[in-house]
């Protein structure tokens, strides 16, 4: 039996539809409604998204990232300050995200600036995280070469060895987070033959609110 192609690979979506009837005023309202939902429905990391930055001179990166707040200012995300997505942001605060429900047949793309939480918000997650995590963030010095993964375990075992279980592991002053402003929210429904429903909230220049309008697949 051959395998098929690449260009034969296709999926029918036929699960849902989306209107802006269907659609709440406030896109972080619709946007929680649809993340609770993919809670529920079990998905495997439903935060993880894929980030997109670039740098100064536009040239972009991509990598998955895992969001761990929302709120009406914004979404946020925690990582190390110089690391490549925090040198890009530093150069070009700017970023877009995609997150994929591939159960639900839908996604959300969102667009906007970008700038760091406050170290207090940045303390409060870190401490949240698992004593390895915490550690596992001072031992990696993100993105930059290292010889071998040895090194890296000798550079954690030193790390446990000064701040064991039960002790305090104090923020670095370049781990903490990102919070992403949205000028553009898109959600989007798969449907079959590709006319897939794009619902779209663009914030209007100098101002609060919303325009909503459909999109062409």
């Amino acid at each position: 039996m051959n395998k098929p192609s690449l260009a034969d690979l296709r999926e029918n979506y036929t699960m849902s539809g989306l209107d802006i009837i269907d659609v709440q005023p406030d896109p972080l309202t619709q946007f929680h409604n649809w993340m609770d939902l993919a809670i529920a429905s079990d998905i495997i990391e439903p935060n993880a998204m894929t980030l997109s930055t670039a740098d100064a001179n536009g040239i972009p990166s991509s990598r998955i990232v895992l969001l761990k707040h929302y709120d009406q200012h914004g979404l946020c995300f925690f990582t190390n300050y110089t690391s490549k997505k925090g040198q890009d942001i530093a150069q070009n605060p700017h970023a877009s995200i995609v997150i994929h429900w591939k159960e639900l047949e839908r996604q959300i793309c969102i667009r906007g600036k970008v700038e760091k939480t406050s170290t207090k918000e940045s303390e409060n997650y870190f401490h949240m995280r698992p004593h390895t995590s915490q550690i596992g963030a001072i031992a990696s010095n993100q993105s930059s070469p290292v010889a071998d993964r040895h090194t890296l375990e000798l550079r954690e075992q030193e790390l446990l060895k000064k701040y064991p279980e039960g002790t305090t592991v104090p923020l670095p002053d370049f781990w903490g987070g990102f919070r992403i402003i949205p000028n553009y929210i898109e959600f989007w429904q798969g449907r079959p033959s590709r006319l897939h429903d794009r619902i779209v909230y663009s914030k209007e220049q100098n101002s609060d609110n919303w325009n909503i309008q459909r999109l062409c697949p």
